[in-house]
């Protein structure tokens, strides 16, 4: 269940919903005037989600490579490595 607060609480009880973000790792939705407006949540929260969606990006990549057939043996990519290591 989501937590909702409104806009007010930013001001008045920013403490408490800072706490509760870093407590349980998750957002507050914040409303105005009724409606939706803001999703608040840790630094820590936010890059561990920033970083889920880089790696699905990186794994979506993956897979378009290997539809269209542009991969090449593992052992091949090891050794242009070390190739460029050892330069």
């Amino acid at each position: 269940m989501p937590t909702i607060r409104p806009s007010s609480d930013l001001r008045n009880k920013y403490n408490e919903i800072s706490e509760f973000c870093h407590q349980y790792e998750e957002p507050v939705y914040i409303t105005k005037n009724g409606q939706g407006d803001l999703a608040v949540m840790s630094i820590e929260s936010y890059e561990k989600l920033v970083g889920k969606f880089e790696l699905y990006k990186l794994l979506d990549e993956g897979t378009n490579a290997i539809k269209e057939n542009k991969v090449r043996p593992f052992r091949d990519a090891v050794d242009d490595i070390q190739k460029d290591v050892i330069k």
